[in-house]
């Protein structure tokens, strides 16, 4: 298969629309990270998805929507929540991802055999563009590999899924850069299953009690089933072997430089590099979380463009605001591995 490159002009959402509609897969973009999009109400183009990605069948996907009112086409209507429309009129269009019970329209295969159905109406004007122009609600994860860091750029979709989708639409950087806040509003209080750019403090401020799950700082329980996206035990992971830091930035300089060897980087701060005798590998500024969580899957991506590299070691992240969603990527593309100099 021969996977076109299209640009987002009117001609290129047109063809996209086409191929979304006629069955096939596209690499669209959103405001967080790149989509791997398909006709949600056709199964057989949804399966299409896992198999290009090599994801769990178990791993339900998201429905995207360029219209609030699709929400009802989706959801049972009966038990649509009053805290989805509080959080609609503040967040949507937005980064952020409602679960509630689903409707008979949508099929097994994108809820993963759940009860629930996850939805999202992004903000980025060429993804609401791609949905209109398709004429069908998309079913889309990341259009990255299972399991390795999630695209921000068209290129990053190209490396990932050439040969097996039928088309990319090239819409630019991905402003975001993580994927998107998931809030189940199916239970008794809304709980955060995966943090993103809708922060739980501000999820709060509508809603009053937001619970986070265990599961978005912790290892998934064994047997426990995903609710959602991202909740996997090893994901956003490149082919280094990401090490965690529970530590002082004065103990993460020197510990890294203790440990210097060619094989070895640093994913780090930009204060930290005129300290660090390692390769580095920037995530922004201390502190400033927007921009590490814009950063963090590029500079993971870039790590793979260094083979020689076999460990990469971050600095463990705080969770407040933003940050819970750095972390949440992190300690999954470490796989829960952190080493404790407190200790």
């Amino acid at each position: 298969m021969k996977t076109l490159l299209l640009d987002s002009s009117e001609a290129g959402i047109k063809k996209a629309g086409e191929i979304l509609r006629d069955g096939g897969l596209v690499g669209i973009p959103t405001e967080t990270v790149y989509g791997l999009a398909a006709n949600a109400l056709n199964a057989k183009s949804v399966l299409k998805i896992f198999a290009a990605k090599g994801r769990p069948a178990d791993n339900p996907l998201i429905v995207h929507i360029a219209d609030f009112d699709d929400i009802k086409r989706f959801a049972l209507v009966s038990e649509i929540p009053k805290a989805a429309v509080k959080l609609a009129e503040k967040f949507w269009p937005g980064p952020l991802t409602m679960i509630m019970k689903k409707s008979d329209a949508v099929c097994n295969e994108v809820s993963a055999g759940l009860d629930t159905v996850a939805i999202r109406f992004p903000s980025h004007p060429v993804a609401q563009a791609i949905i209109r122009a398709a004429d069908v609600p998309l079913a889309a994860p990341s259009a990255n590999l299972s399991g390795s860091p999630s695209p921000t750029t068209a290129m990053h979709v190209m490396n990932d899924m050439n040969g097996k989708i039928e088309a990319v639409v090239d819409g630019g950087v991905c402003d975001v850069g993580v994927e998107s806040t998931v809030i189940t509003l199916a239970g008794d209080t809304p709980r955060v299953l995966r943090p993103g750019g809708v922060t739980v403090e501000q999820l709060a401020e509508v809603l009053g009690k937001v619970d986070v799950d265990d599961a978005v700082l912790h290892k998934l329980a064994d047997g426990k089933r995903a609710a959602s996206p991202g909740m996997k035990y090893k994901h956003y992971a490149p082919k280094a072997n990401v090490k965690l830091l529970k530590c002082s930035d004065d103990a993460y300089i020197e510990y890294i430089n203790s440990h210097a060897a060619s094989d070895v980087a640093a994913l780090c701060c930009d204060e930290d590099i005129p300290f660090l005798k390692v390769k580095t590998f920037s995530l922004g500024k201390r502190g400033d979380y927007l921009s590490q969580a814009h950063r963090l899957f590029d500079e993971l991506r870039k790590l793979d463009e260094n083979p020689d590299v076999k460990v990469a070691y971050s600095r463990l992240p705080s969770v407040d605001g933003v940050g819970m969603a750095v972390y949440n990527r992190l300690i999954r593309a470490a796989g829960f591995e952190v080493i404790d100099l407190e200790k």
